[in-house]
């Protein structure tokens, strides 16, 4: 397992912290997912073997969150 940091620009409401925690809980090869919302980050473990580091970061894109940047574990 990997660990992946995605920094967001901003999360602006409490609702948008489960909209990411939902959509990225549905994802095959992603676990332990918890979104901060005063630091605006995304943290959680995927298997490289079933999901990239980039489709996890475009799971959220396509949510319509910026990602800043991403770190790999």
């Amino acid at each position: 397992m990997n660990k992946i940091v995605l920094q967001l620009d901003a999360l602006s409401c409490p609702s948008c912290l489960q909209k990411i925690q939902s959509a990225l809980d549905k994802q095959v090869g992603i676990t332990n997912v918890k979104v901060l919302f005063n630091a605006a980050k995304v943290k959680a473990d995927f298997d490289s073997d079933k999901i990239s580091a980039d489709k996890v970061a475009d799971t959220v894109t396509n949510l319509g969150y910026d990602v800043q940047s991403i770190k790999v574990k």
